[in-house]
């Protein structure tokens, strides 16, 4: 391949990199980003897994080492994995909340019969202060809703700036995976499809739990082929393989960069089927207090909630449209 200014650039800026990073270089205390596991764990730490230890990272946020490049230093301190709390990896400034993008899901939602099919492309923002991480309790509204849903999802780290770009060129801008489970209040979905959008039924507090951790992209060789598997009280609900996708991830990457991207930013790929809402039988398969939700993506890991009643997760409150 003949050699263009910009490959040269590029490639002069790959060694300096590398030399930054050797043994004893100037800079033998920074890391570029590449293959790990990254954390946010305890107060808000940022950390590396290594092992079964959390290395900590010189970083105030998992959104601000996206937007270093992942150029940060450790801190020389580090704890026991098992004795962290992991936290939600990540707070982005933008959460693009995407569906329709497995036909198999699209063909269980024609079961319901409701006013607006689910297709590919549809789009819209996720409510950020709905995001929790593992373990972290999804809390049931009963007042608001008696049909709480949930939906596995693969969904993608945002690694840098950018808009207006290709399918092809999509790749270089993934950072890393997540899983994503988005859960979903059905009944209420329902009458905001009667207007063909819905929101409010999947951005309710806590309703967007995401983790365990970010894997960076290198430790995904393909993500077109990833078992999917959530699991209720440890009884398999969803059982799929993102290879099943209508649409591949750098399209739907592609197809939303008109509306441009941070660093740090997330983009979901929608579910698969098996949803509770979807099933001949639904009402016995919704979420209820006392339920554990484990949503896995080979790869990726484990995502586990519990889900818990509005009174034990907000004692100082009365939903809305609870009775005084």
């Amino acid at each position: 391949m003949p050699w263009t200014l910009a490959s040269c650039i590029q490639f002069r800026f790959l060694y300096s990199l590398r030399l930054a990073a050797a043994p004893g270089g100037p800079e033998d205390s920074r890391r570029k980003l590449n293959t790990m596991k990254l954390v946010t764990y305890d107060d808000g730490k940022v950390g590396r897994v290594d092992g079964d230890r959390v290395v900590a990272l010189d970083v105030p946020s998992m959104r601000e080492y996206f937007e270093r490049g992942g150029v940060v230093a450790e801190t020389g301190e580090s704890a026991a994995l098992a004795e962290v709390r992991l936290r939600a990896p990540i707070i982005p400034k933008k959460f693009f909340h995407t569906a329709g993008n497995f036909r198999e899901h699209h063909e269980e939602s024609t079961r319901v019969g409701w006013s607006h099919p689910v297709l590919p492309w549809i789009v819209f923002f996720q409510n950020l202060d709905a995001i929790i991480g593992p373990e972290e309790p999804i809390i049931y509204p009963e007042a608001m809703t008696n049909e709480m849903d949930y939906e596995l999802e693969l969904a993608v780290i945002i690694g840098k700036r950018g808009k207006f770009f290709t399918p092809e060129e999509a790749e270089e801008y993934i950072a890393g995976y997540i899983v994503f489970n988005d859960i979903t209040a059905r009944d209420i979905q329902r009458e905001e499809m009667k207007s063909g959008v819905f929101c409010l039924s999947k951005s309710i507090d806590t309703f967007s739990p995401i983790g365990p951790w970010i894997v960076t992209a290198d430790e995904i060789p393909d993500p077109r082929n990833l078992a999917m598997s959530l699991r209720v009280n440890g009884e398999s609900r969803q059982e799929s393989n993102t290879n099943r996708m209508s649409v591949t991830v750098p399209e739907i990457i592609s197809h939303y960069s008109a509306m441009g991207f941070n660093p740090g930013d997330i983009i979901s790929t929608g579910t698969v089927a098996g949803v509770a809402g979807f099933s001949a039988d639904a009402a016995s398969l919704y979420l209820r207090p006392g339920d554990v939700v484990e949503a896995e993506i080979e790869g990726i890991g484990v995502l586990r909630n519990p889900v818990i009643s509005w009174a034990e997760g907000h004692p100082e409150l009365t939903p809305v449209g609870a009775e005084a």
